[in-house]
């Protein structure tokens, strides 16, 4: 009690420091958590943790579509305790993040073996325009990065110690990131580049670099055994033929090897200079002539960005920004250190504070508006456009499934909607309205040219209804439908709606 006593008091700045951050972090991650919209994706896995959750032989679901199932499994369970499905996912989210900023605080003060540096790394992501859009979302990146993160600091530790039970700690850390993303393996991959930081000059490096070999097997043994247990599914064979959807195979990929390589380093650089924000990507960059120090263990984080970078340049066939969050996050703490470094040198407090303050206003003002007028938010276009500006999104969809619940309540109602896998309308319907009685529901697809004999015939029983979500190839398909518009609700600022109509009967 007493050695407890003497640290708190030893370290009590730090500790109300981590205690503000921690206080902060949950206030920003779960501030209006539910005003964004239900996205596609969200659905889809949210949909699936439903099912999970009742059905035990579908505990492996998400192999169907070639995802890895942890992050169901998670949402499946803490759905036992949270009423509403998409709130259950996006805490899930929370959760991870805030895992995330813990292991960047022990990351960076390991690496550079500075509390203080590590508070920064901390900090930094709290305020990281990435990191507060993907953790309230029911999508499983900001999971990839956690498991990323606390990857790297064990990989560190098991260098520098050299110790049996940090090899354990760190199959199981790796174990996880793989069965959350295929992207996980990069944290396997990559352990070769520790040896940047290996004490070559100890008398016993030999002895200590075979140790090293033989714990870092025991470790991706360990996560090799866990990933293993995917084979228990039929499915297990789907996840490379989803991969070779998102990333040339090799074959594939020879046949052009560079075609889209200016391209999509274009792309990604974008995405990432607008969430990094140009001042932190200054700091990044500005931590490697600041000071000489720790220079092997920056060039190790630098590596741990960029070959995870140029792979996902050179191999990637369709991207999204969220696949880079991951990476992003190992330039965090060469960032903390760089403010670090302004904090020592600059003697005047008020201007060290005020230089800081400038490099963080960018990302300060990405975040105002994220939380506020997301549809406006200064991220990359392609994710405005998914999440609430364009068809992807579910503006109008609380709204419309309140419309139906009402509609229940006095009868017996059918429920159509364009598409089955992947369509926001169908699954929608399924999570919020699938253990309705008074409610029937089918999705179609294709898309038939002429109005279902089917619809024609239950609403001459009852009230049946067309859920829309503004896929134009669909509309011009049901144009000629008898239909009549109930309601509709723009998404965001773009020009895409949700849209619920009424089968007139005849």
């Amino acid at each position: 009690m007493a050695f407890l006593w003497s640290f708190v008091k030893k370290h009590r700045l730090e500790l109300i420091i981590l205690v503000l951050l921690t206080c902060v972090y949950f206030f920003l991650r779960l501030y209006q958590i539910m005003s964004l919209p239900i996205f596609t994706d969200e659905a889809i896995y949210t949909r699936w943790s439903q099912i999970a959750r009742f059905d035990a032989s579908w505990r492996f679901i998400s192999l169907v579509d070639g995802k890895q199932p942890l992050f169901i499994w998670l949402n499946m369970t803490l759905m036992r305790v949270i009423h509403d499905p998409l709130l259950s996912g996006r805490l899930i989210s929370v959760f991870a993040g805030f895992a995330a900023m813990a292991g960047l605080f022990f990351l960076g003060r390991e690496i550079f073996n500075n509390r203080w540096i590590g508070i920064l790394s901390a900090f930094l992501y709290l305020i990281f325009p990435f990191a507060l859009v993907y953790d309230r979302m029911a999508l499983y990146d900001s999971l990839v990065g956690t498991f990323a993160v606390w990857s790297l600091y064990f990989e560190i530790l098991l260098i520098r110690r050299l110790r049996l039970d940090t090899a354990l700690i760190l199959g199981m850390v790796l174990g996880g990131g793989i069965l959350t993303k295929t992207s996980g393996f990069f944290s396997i991959y990559l352990m070769p580049f520790m040896l940047l930081i290996f004490d070559w000059k100890s008398k016993k490096k030999s002895e200590r670099f075979l140790k090293f070999i033989g714990l870092a097997l025991v470790s991706v043994v360990l996560a090799y055994g866990y990933y293993s247990v995917l084979r228990l599914s039929p499915f297990f064979s789907i996840i490379g033929d989803k991969n070779a959807n998102f990333v040339y195979p090799i074959k594939d990929w020879l046949m052009h090897p560079f075609t889209f390589l200016i391209g999509n380093i274009k792309g990604v650089f974008d995405w990432l200079t607008i969430y990094l924000t140009w001042p932190i990507f200054v700091l990044i960059i500005a931590s490697f002539f600041i000071s000489l120090r720790f220079f092997k263990e920056k060039i190790m984080l630098l590596l741990w960005f960029l070959i995870p970078f140029v792979a996902i340049a050179l191999f990637g066939r369709i991207l999204y920004p969220r696949f880079i969050l991951f990476i992003t996050l190992f330039l965090l703490p060469l960032a903390a250190f760089s403010i670090y470094e302004i904090f020592t040198r600059v003697k005047n407090k008020y201007v060290s504070f005020a230089v800081v303050l400038a490099f963080l206003l960018i990302s300060l003002r990405s975040d105002y508006f994220i939380l506020t007028d997301f549809a406006s938010a200064p991220i990359p276009k392609s994710d405005l456009e998914q999440y609430i500006n364009g068809w992807p999104a579910g503006g109008g969809t609380n709204q419309i499934i309140d419309y139906l619940n009402s509609q229940s309540k006095k009868g017996k109602i059918f429920v159509a909607s364009p598409g089955t896998f992947g369509s926001l309308p169908t699954f929608t319907t399924e999570i919020y309205l699938g253990e309705n009685k008074n409610v029937e529901k089918k999705g179609y697809y294709p898309i038939p040219s002429e109005f279902p004999q089917e619809l024609a015939d239950k609403s001459k029983k009852m009230p049946v209804y067309l859920f829309f979500s503004n896929q134009k190839e669909f509309e011009l398909q049901i144009k000629n439908w008898p239909l009549k518009l109930i309601v509709q609700y723009k998404k965001g600022i773009g020009d895409s709606y949700s849209k619920l109509f009424r089968v007139e009967s005849k």
